[in-house]
């Protein structure tokens, strides 16, 4: 008997048509599949907004109420009734007392000095062009400590220098 061979010619064949319709249909599958999971993230997005929609509208529709709107007033803008009396609870240290308990060593350092202790008139008794100049020389010997901005100086009303704007 004669040994058939492994693989006949049709075999051939129809692989080769196999393989190429697989080639042929990969691009537009992925492409479907990227597709769907964009569609669906659009979908997670667009009830994300409507859910925010509903949201602004029941804080409107709050808004329409006279009392949330008298509540509001007073919580924010510390408005009071006629005949009532407000108080407002203030730190007697002051701002200054704030800065220091929230600082990592505990201790206030120069540029977050308050205004009424001695490096805090010092530094207001300077003009500002000193003040910048002395952090210039800082931040020139100052090597891994990282420098504080100090605040802009008001800008002279009536100056008519020329600037770019």
């Amino acid at each position: 008997m004669a040994a058939r061979p492994r693989f006949t010619s049709r075999a051939t064949v129809l692989v080769l048509v196999l393989c190429s319709l697989v080639a042929i249909l990969a691009y537009p599958t992925r492409q479907f599949i990227s597709q769907r999971a964009e569609i669906s993230a659009q979908r997670a997005k667009a009830d994300h907004a409507r859910q925010q929609v509903e949201q602004l509208r029941r804080e409107k529709a709050r808004w329409q109420d006279p009392e949330y709107v008298k509540a509001q007033a007073r919580a924010r803008l510390h408005y009071a009734v006629p005949g009532e009396t407000p108080y407002i609870a203030v730190d007697p240290a002051g701002p200054a007392s704030a800065r220091t308990s929230s600082s990592a060593g505990g201790a206030a350092s120069a540029p977050n000095a308050a205004p009424g202790s001695a490096a805090g008139q010092a530094k207001a008794a300077k003009p500002w062009y000193a003040s910048i100049w002395d952090s210039v020389d800082a931040a020139d010997t100052a090597a891994a400590a990282p420098a504080t901005p100090l605040p802009l100086p008001p800008s002279p009303v009536g100056d008519t220098s020329p600037h770019d704007h």
